[in-house]
């Protein structure tokens, strides 16, 4: 911690959470996640340095572009015990990210053609539908919509 840091005056929750926009209840769950970190005063209430601002609002950006709070947490544990992510971190985070995303926009997609043209076709067509799992062969595969899940995992149903 640098030599200004130590010099500022704490940040209380309440003071944190009116700054960064959010509910104290959600610094105290991202404090749980280990998300953030707080100290405590002599009276035992929660202390923040003004570094965490920057890290609140990184976390809340990173929510906003669907990446979860285990995503966030992995990667802010790259950080090396830095309290705020520079703008070196931030690019180095914000490009793992949009990768995710991509893939991410890329299953989504796959899902939203199968849709309309399979899922929701209504042909009940059981000898040409990509869907159609004949005597529970699938079952050794695992739980659940298999099928669905490898098409927009890996592609194409059939």
């Amino acid at each position: 911690m640098d030599k200004l840091a130590e010099r500022e005056e704490p940040l209380t929750v309440g003071a944190v959470a009116k700054r960064c926009g959010v509910k104290v209840s959600t610094l105290h769950f991202y404090e749980s996640k280990g998300l953030i970190k707080s100290s405590r005063n002599s009276g035992n209430q929660r202390r923040y340095n003004k570094q965490v601002l920057r890290r609140v609002s990184l976390i809340k950006a990173a929510q906003k572009m669907g990446i979860t709070l285990t995503e966030i947490k992995e990667q802010l544990d790259t950080l090396n015990g830095k309290t705020a992510p520079s703008q070196q971190d931030w690019q180095r985070l914000s490009t793992h990210w949009a990768k995710s995303l991509n893939e991410r926009i890329q299953r989504m997609e796959r899902l939203r053609d199968y849709l309309s043209g399979c899922i929701g076709c209504g042909c009940l067509s059981m000898k040409a539908c990509p869907l159609y799992n004949d005597n529970d062969k699938l079952a050794t595969e695992g739980d659940g919509a298999i099928l669905i899940d490898r098409a927009i995992s890996r592609g194409p149903l059939t």
